[in-house]
């Protein structure tokens, strides 16, 4: 287990100021151009086409996760946002600067953190957070003092001596993520930040970068985890295939529950959202008081067990329906202490691009009381 890493976020919060790096006064101002911004990307590997048509953005203080399945392009595309790799088509702007034509001022406005870091094994964890700040100008006492800072920021401190080949991937992530905090960037990009954490050190990253989203810091992230990535992200871009959906939008807002996408209005958006059948977890006081009254209201109901305690799960069509299987249960007498979706939003909308509703794996109980097989 990773240790240490309590109060990570308060010790963030006091190395990372907005604005005051290398890559201050770059970086695109609340209201103005987006931080982020790619339109119409595509890449090719000899024949085979990675990225077909990729568009997105992030403005200043917003963290937005990009999600998709494997082999889907994340990886090409976020290559592409960090410089690293040369689209074929379209263009990107990072914090205001062309990537192909300013690809300097890009660099020191970004801080990226692939998924895997790449080190020196001879280094130590302080000799490589020194070396990259020579690589960003930051010589002399200005580079002591700001590896210090990271080194307290991300719980790296007792391990500041380690060579890096000697470290767990937990403490990999967390040395990548100071690196790419160097120069105090105004743009994030992050490949699965998360991964090889333990849930102390998940915590305090989370908190670390609200806190720095809350200083105009735009953040990119990807992460095969969406539970966690909805804990802690306001926007999501979801790419298949190599293309964002919808394309050339591609965005939906977390926060409201549902995006305005492809010109349609919130209300909209919203009704539309509402139709598919989704699962629902309901837990009461009485599991047998609970299923009787779904048999009897004539909701077919599936019995599980988790940390929580027995509960059912049932499909319902919308956020009517469920108010009103709700209301009828309360009115039944059942004790209801929980009645929310079965999985999160981000899983949802990402299971609804590609047309496919959640099903659940056990028996389920119809209102005949019959059993049969789930999905």
């Amino acid at each position: 287990m990773e240790t240490g890493s309590e109060g990570t976020a308060d010790r963030a919060a006091s190395v990372i100021g907005a604005g005051s790096g290398a890559g201050s006064g770059s970086g695109a101002s609340a209201g103005s151009a987006p931080a982020i911004e790619a339109v119409g990307l595509s890449r090719s590997f000899g024949a085979t086409q990675v990225v077909v048509d990729a568009s997105l953005s992030v403005a200043a203080g917003e963290i937005t996760a990009l999600v998709g399945p494997n082999g889907s392009g994340k990886t090409t595309l976020m290559l592409m946002l960090a410089t690293l790799l040369r689209p074929d088509s379209g263009a990107i702007r990072i914090a205001g600067h062309d990537t192909i034509t300013e690809t300097a001022a890009a660099r020191a406005a970004l801080g990226w953190m692939p998924d895997v870091l790449g080190s020196w094994d001879s280094l130590t964890v302080r000799e490589t957070l020194l070396m990259a700040c020579e690589m960003y100008g930051i010589r002399g006492g200005s580079a002591h003092a700001r590896t210090d800072a990271l080194l307290a920021a991300t719980a790296l401190g007792p391990l500041a001596q380690q060579r890096t080949h000697t470290l767990s991937r937990g403490q990999k992530q967390r040395l990548s993520l100071g690196r790419a905090l160097v120069h105090e960037p105004r743009v994030l990009l992050l490949d699965e930040p998360a991964s090889g954490l333990d849930p102390e050190a998940r915590i305090a990253q989370r908190e670390a970068l609200s806190r720095l989203a809350s200083e105009g810091v735009a953040i990119l992230i990807t992460s095969h985890v969406l539970d966690e990535l909805e804990q802690l992200v306001t926007n999501a871009v979801f790419l298949r295939e190599g293309r964002t959906v919808p394309a050339g939008a591609g965005t939906v807002a977390v926060a409201g529950a549902v995006a305005v996408a492809g010109g349609r209005s919130p209300a909209e958006a919203a009704e539309e959202a509402a139709e598919p059948t989704i699962d629902w977890r309901i837990r009461a006081l009485d599991q047998a008081t609970l299923e009787r009254a779904l048999t009897e209201l004539g909701v077919a109901w599936t019995a599980r067990a988790s940390l929580a305690g027995s509960h059912c799960t049932v499909s319902l069509g919308g956020d009517a329906r469920a108010a009103e299987l709700l209301a009828a249960l309360v009115a039944r007498g059942v004790g209801v202490v929980e009645f929310s979706p079965a999985s999160g939003l981000l899983e949802r909308a990402f299971v609804g691009q590609r047309g496919v509703g959640l099903g659940g794996a056990g028996k389920a109980q119809t209102a005949s009381g019959n059993s049969e097989a789930g999905s």
